[in-house]
Order: C-alpha cells, then structure tokens, then sequence
C-alpha cells in the first residue's frame, strides 16, 4: 500500500509555516510516505506572495514552496504533487489536477465567486476537497457547507479536534460524499499525521482522486 500527504503547507509560500519544503520532504520520507501533495494557501489566504506585483510573477513564487519540494522529493524518491488550499474568509478549499499554466492563464482567480470557482476548476479537469469544513476561529465568520460543488470532504485533518473531524465526517456521510483524510501539516514532524493509502502507485493527484472517488482507497492516521 502507497500512502499519500494530501494537505501541507511551506515556509516559502505559506505565513503560518515554520519549516521549509524540503525538510517536510525529508520528514514524509522518513515516515514511508509514497508521496505529498504541497497545498500552500493561495492568494486570498496566508500567503508569502505579495498582492502589488504582476500576475506572472506572483504565480512564480507561488509555486517556489512546490518546486522547491518537488526537487527535494526527485533526488530522495518521494513523488510530489503541486495543488493549493483556495480560501474564502477561512473556509478553504483543496484544489488538486490544475497547475502553473493553469494559473498563469486564469489570473484573479481567486477573486472569483466560490460557486464560480468551483465551476471553473471542475470545468478545467481539477478535483475540490474541502478542508476541515467545521473548523472554528476568531477570524472565521461563518461555517459554509457547499457538497453540490466539492468532489469529496477532508473528514479527519490529523491538526484539528476530534470534535470538528466528528461533525465533518457525518456531514460527509448525510450528502453521500467521499471521504479522505490528511495532516494540515505545517511544521514537520507531529505526533499524529494522517494519509490517503491506494494500493497502486500513482503518476498525478488526479490519480489519487480517481481511487477517491471510487472509493478504491483507505484512510488511516499514524501515531509516532
């Protein structure tokens, strides 16, 4: 069985992370992870990529945290996927199967209606998961629920409580909506990680996906 990081983050793109995209690299790899896909926050949440500059070049070091970690993972052998954690006044979203030119072409994106993003990435071949749908914050003004325009629901994020994870995961079950499990990692190493768990290695995370939605996968989370 192949187990898959499905939502991380790096200190070169995202604010609140403290370790860099290679060492979370090295931590995955220490801990027999198959691969990790890298979810920075995008431009609407806690990005490092500044709002005053040209389109092309926020998408450039947007993307430094993935590249960054993708050239760590090719020389230790640990697949890395790029995706990233779309926000919306802290309800966020997993957007998986696009990628930079994908970007590059769809500037102010995240500027977009959230119903009309969700469009726009589904109609472009990408997969939505929202992530921790029932999180609580003093920043976060409402919990929003949309299970007509998400592929799945993160129903177990391994930095959150079991209070939250509980309520996500029934919500999950009431809209009849596949389920995975992921970190949230932003440091490295913790003391509980979660993982997707396919028992074929994949080339994408649209692959990763496909056994998602055809429930062809396992969910588990690891103590260490």
């Amino acid at each position: 069985m192949f187990k898959y990081e499905m939502h991380c983050h790096t200190k070169e793109t995202s604010k609140c992370a403290t370790i860099y995209a290679a060492q979370m690299i090295d931590f995955y790899k220490s801990v027999g992870y198959t691969g990790v896909v890298i979810t920075d926050h995008f431009f609407n949440g806690n990005t490092t990529v500044p709002s005053d500059i040209p389109w092309s070049q926020r998408v450039e070091l947007f993307v430094q945290g993935f590249e960054n970690a993708k050239q760590r993972g090719d020389e230790i052998g640990i697949d890395v996927f790029f995706g990233w954690e779309f926000s919306l006044n802290g309800t966020d979203f997993l957007t998986y199967g696009l990628n930079k030119d994908w970007l590059l072409d769809h500037e102010d994106c995240h500027k977009l209606k959230i119903n009309d993003y969700c469009d726009l990435v589904h109609e472009s071949g990408g997969y939505i998961v929202q992530a921790h749908p029932f999180r609580e914050a003093s920043y976060i003004d409402m919990i929003r629920l949309l299970p007509r325009k998400v592929d799945a629901i993160e129903v177990l994020n391994a930095s959150r409580g079991d209070f939250e994870n509980k309520l996500a995961d029934e919500y999950a079950d009431n809209y009849s909506l596949p389920k995975i499990y992921a970190t949230d990692n932003h440091t490295g190493h913790r003391e509980r990680i979660a993982a997707v768990k396919v028992n074929e290695k994949v080339t994408s995370v649209n692959d990763i996906m496909k056994l998602v939605l055809e429930n062809k996968h396992k969910n588990i989370v690891l103590e260490l």
